[in-house]
């Protein structure tokens, strides 16, 4: 790029002497914003004042000011030299242009030395600009170097974007780029962490197509995917592929498929990748016998534990806070406090702290037992240990008390809590909900409803039985019917999903005419009920004795085009296991009206198999008979 300026008195670089007196040429003869000289490439003149080490900031800058151009231009011809390019680009303050910014990548992407300047510069870009989007991206990809859009892929998985380095990753792949071995493992990892399994499957298809260099680190970022989903049967075809291209598994490789395999509760397949390690000379560390060790006591197997954690010892790899805590959190849960106990004073004898989650295992389980006087010491002790409380303390307590009913203690936990600057939760405003609802405390228990509305929680199904349980008990259903408006009244819009759960739980409890009239309320703020809805009260009128009514509900359903999905079923199937005469009758009538699904049709035959096997095939208990309507509706 040329940048002229005309005026009469010609520059001419050569004709100056020395360097000291081109020096005091350029300060005596180009003060600050004096106008440029005439016909004069200025890119060039700057560029040799660069190479001569002539450049003066103070005075060359406002020519650089009155020509934002001229700094990529001048980096244009600085191009063979990148170690005076960077110097010229970070002697000119920021902030810097961005094609001159764009144009320095470029520049010293092929010299590795420089790399690591390189990369800074494209972090602190991508911070003040959208490098990811289709205005700016394509620029980075026009010259099909590989080097700087894989380092932005790089930069915004770090940068917790994922969805901007996915669009860079296409992008590439578009375009024939194939990013390096590191950029795909930091983008499979962001992944990960964000749950995004779907497009990480997407993606790793991708890199294998594009001719990515697979290397170990980019399968165990896959794999530690898989562990993300709980997908045991792709990582297993993950190390197939990696033994069929000759490519090692590491220690991370394989602790990720035992931790794999342990949560999924695959006990014989996770020992057997241990002994494969012992195989190929690789040690079990600590992180692999914690793995081992929390996949039996999460089945309950903590005598099996313990016996692992005598070999971890054994084979003298030290045990850690994770190690000890998943062990008496083992034997808290099979009901053997005192051997929880002895493992935390061993423990410590180990040189090693108990931290939060050591307590709060120890403490859930004196709460379940209901020894309040013993987890009060236990808290004192964690105050005296400068032992913080997080949420888990904090909920466990409220919990405990709200089930004793001691809603004064659950308060004020909660307000400790929210003094130390814990933010509550779900689980806090539930268990406070629950508390006060047991307590016969439904105004106070409505008060929490409403705090936790404002605090941006949605409440379950749960939350709302509490409610209508509480209600009911003091004869006072129609009170429910008031919480939609209250909620409104404080600035929520209408909530199909509060009504869906009265509705429900009113039906549950029998009280179909309210649960109709909840209806009729979210109709009338023009809120269109779903097929659980309908399916719920079509159940509730038949076993009300109300079959006209309950056929009327069916054929608004098949008016608004509405089906039983196998959701819907199964939450059904669920919620009245005991009542299956009724629940058959149901069905008889939705698929009178071809409200039932194709997949749910298949639910419904295989149910039917499965009520006709033997009685020793169903545990020594009698097959549940369907009616014979059923079966013959079934069969046509």
């Amino acid at each position: 790029m040329k940048l002229i300026y005309s005026a009469s008195v010609p520059l001419e670089l050569s004709a100056w002497g020395t360097s000291r007196q081109r020096s005091q040429h350029i300060d005596d003869l180009i003060p600050p914003m004096a106008p440029p000289p005439a016909g004069v490439d200025l890119s060039r003149s700057l560029c040799a004042a660069v190479i001569k080490s002539t450049f003066r900031p103070h005075l060359h800058l406002p020519l650089l000011s009155a020509a934002p151009a001229l700094l990529a231009a001048v980096l244009d011809y600085l191009s063979p030299l990148p170690s005076a390019a960077l110097a010229f680009f970070r002697a000119v303050p920021p902030p810097h242009p961005l094609d001159a910014s764009l144009a320095l990548l470029r520049l010293l992407a092929p010299h590795p030395r420089h790399h690591p300047a390189a990369r800074a510069l494209l972090r602190d870009l991508s911070l003040r600009h959208p490098l990811s989007s289709p205005l700016l991206l394509p620029s980075l990809l026009a010259d099909g170097d590989p080097r700087v859009p894989s380092w932005l892929l790089h930069v915004l998985s770090q940068s917790a974007l994922p969805d901007d380095a996915v669009r860079v990753f296409d992008q590439m792949r578009a375009r024939g780029i194939a990013p390096d071995a590191h950029a795909c493992t930091a983008l499979l990892t962001a992944l990960a962490r964000a749950r995004m399994t779907a497009t990480a499957r997407r993606v790793f298809d991708e890199m294998a197509r594009g001719g990515v260099a697979m290397n170990t680190h980019v399968y165990n970022a896959m794999l530690h995917v898989c562990l993300k989903a709980g997908d045991a049967a792709r990582a297993e075809v993950l190390m197939t592929r990696m033994d069929a291209a000759g490519m090692p598994l590491d220690q991370f490789s394989f602790n990720t498929i035992i931790a794999l395999y342990c949560r999924k509760g695959m006990r014989y397949e996770a020992m057997c990748v241990r002994e494969r390690m012992d195989q190929e000379g690789i040690k079990a560390d600590t992180v692999t016998w914690n793995s081992l060790i929390h996949g039996l006591c999460k089945d309950n197997r903590v005598k099996e534990a313990a016996q692992l954690f005598t070999e971890m010892i054994a084979a003298q790899v030290p045990p850690d806070n994770v190690t000890y805590t998943t062990l008496i959190d083992g034997y808290c849960r099979a009901g053997d406090i005192g051997e929880a106990v002895k493992l935390r004073e061993e423990m410590e004898a180990r040189g090693m702290i108990p931290g939060v989650a050591t307590y709060n295992v120890i403490l859930r389980k004196l709460c379940e037992d209901g020894n309040m006087k013993e987890v009060n010491q236990l808290l004192n002790e964690m105050d005296g240990r400068k032992v913080k409380a997080d949420h888990v303390t904090c909920n466990t307590l409220i919990n405990a008390y709200c089930k004793r009913g001691d809603m004064a203690s659950a308060c004020k936990v909660k307000r400790k809590m929210m003094e130390s600057g814990l933010q509550l939760n779900q689980f806090t405003y539930k268990a406070l909900v629950h508390g006060f609802c047991k307590a016969k405390e439904l105004d106070k228990a409505k008060e929490v409803l409403f705090e936790m509305v404002d605090a941006g929680f949605s409440p379950n199904y749960s939350v709302f039985s509490w409610l209508v349980d509480g209600f009911c008990k003091k004869n006072n259903a129609d009170e429910v019917l008031l919480i939609p408006d209250e909620l409104m009244r404080r600035g929520l819009p209408p909530d199909k999903a509060v009504y869906r759960s009265l509705i429900r739980r009113l039906c549950r409890k029998g009280l179909v005419d309210q649960a109709q009239k909840a209806f009729d309320q979210m109709q009338g703020k023009g809120l269109v009920g779903d097929s659980l809805v309908y399916a719920t009260l079509a159940y509730a009128y038949m076993t009300g004795g109300k079959p006209v009514a309950a056929s009327n509900t069916l054929d608004d359903m098949a008016k608004n085009q509405l089906h039983i999905t196998p959701q819907i079923y199964n939450c059904l199937c669920t919620s009245y296991a005991d009542e299956k005469e009724t629940l058959n009758l149901l069905w008889v009538r939705a698929i009178e009206r071809g409200l039932i699904t194709k997949s749910v049709y298949k639910l419904l035959h295989q149910a039917r198999l499965e009520s006709t096997k033997p009685a020793v095939e169903t545990r020594g208990y009698a097959p549940a008979l369907r009616p014979d309507y059923l079966e013959a509706t079934l069969d046509t």
